[in-house]
């Protein structure tokens, strides 16, 4: 966009165009990968509860360290995992878009590499932080090739190294065999190794924070956006060695989280279970997804994630997101040519979706 004289815009921004999917009406909403369960009724009173609570406080800062929710997650992450992490060991903000750019802040001295295509913020916070991002390779197929990215980290001596598992936009998942190997590259390399899991409720592989102990460079990224229906919240959190949990605290906002958000997210780990009951009702719905798109002809990406990336329709994919559009169902195009990608949606949303959709084909 054209930006006025007057205006000190920083010039590597200046080319830049704001992060963020069409928020519009539609029958089906399944762009953005949301959970498409709401919270229960139980659930919707006990945060009301719990914010009423909190309303009278409101006239006094928050905890700025959110001492008490990163107590909650550490045990979350124990309990799945058989880790013995600590408060000490987490750090939550905003959603997981501002734990990486307080990774940016606190570590974006050198370079920053990840493999792509990928979650596209991590370029664009690097590009905001003033840290240079390098486009790593993928297999043809969009699979991650742990040969290419061992030859590049070494090539480029990256101080960050992000790869994303369940990745997105794919949906593909790097084996937990890769990723401890790539730990040891960074390791021997030097630098940060960040393992993005903003999906990995909706994957049967073992996560990456089973290595932290050992590796105290490897740092992973987790939401509360996906799994736990709680993306209008705004919780994200990464746990890491409690030296990189100490860094977050020099870059960190004073106050950065809410106490209403540390509240209400409190109560939803309280709830987890039956938040939780919903990802493998997601997951069956995303298998059958998929066999309805390759009956209409159709190939797709092989996805551990809540949503499918798909291809082998005739016409431009702006074209087909265009008409899907003008039938009510809102879905990605995530700018990769031929290819568009679908969230799973509730069993009513599915179904809109594959009408809509054989009805264009």
């Amino acid at each position: 966009m054209s930006w006025p004289t007057w205006l000190p815009l920083r010039n590597d921004l200046q080319q830049l165009t704001p992060y963020g999917a069409p928020q519009l009406a539609s029958d089906a909403s399944m762009n953005t990968n949301e959970n498409p369960y709401p919270p229960s009724i139980e659930l919707q009173k006990a945060i009301t509860e719990a914010v009423g609570k909190v309303a009278g406080t409101l006239n006094r800062y928050p905890d700025r360290d959110a001492l008490k929710l990163r107590a909650g997650l550490s045990l979350y992450i124990n309990e799945g995992n058989s880790t013995e992490f600590g408060f000490e060991n987490i750090w939550a903000a905003n959603g997981s878009n501002e734990i990486i750019q307080s990774l940016f802040l606190a570590f974006g001295s050198g370079l920053a590499i990840g493999f792509t295509p990928s979650y596209s913020m991590h370029s664009i916070i690097a590009k905001v932080t003033g840290t240079k991002f390098i486009n790593g390779q993928r297999n043809t197929d969009f699979t991650f090739n742990l040969d290419i990215a061992t030859r590049e980290i070494f090539q480029h001596s990256p101080t960050l190294t992000f790869v994303t598992t369940p990745n997105n936009p794919t949906g593909d998942v790097i084996s937990f065999d890769d990723i401890k190997a790539l730990a040891e590259v960074v390791k021997i390399q030097g630098g940060l190794l960040i393992v993005d899991e903003a999906y990995s409720e909706f994957s049967s592989e073992k996560s990456a924070v089973t290595l932290i102990d050992k590796n105290p460079h490897v740092v992973v990224i987790r939401t509360m956006s996906k799994a736990f229906a709680f993306a209008g919240a705004r919780v994200g959190y990464l746990i890491a060695d409690s030296a990189v949990v100490d860094a977050m605290l020099l870059v960190r906002l004073p106050y950065h989280l809410s106490a209403i958000t540390q509240a209400a997210a409190l109560v939803a780990l309280d709830y987890r279970v039956q938040l939780l009951s919903n990802v493998e009702a997601l997951v069956a719905a995303r298998k059958e997804l998929e066999k309805s798109l390759m009956k209409l002809g159709l190939t797709t990406v092989p996805s551990e994630a809540n949503f499918i990336l798909f291809s082998g329709f005739t016409i431009s994919a702006p074209q087909l997101w265009a008409q899907l559009l003008e039938k009510g169902v809102l879905i990605r195009d995530v700018g990769l040519s031929s290819y568009l990608r679908v969230t799973v949606g509730n069993d009513a949303e599915n179904k809109t979706f594959i009408k809509a959709l054989t009805q264009i084909l």
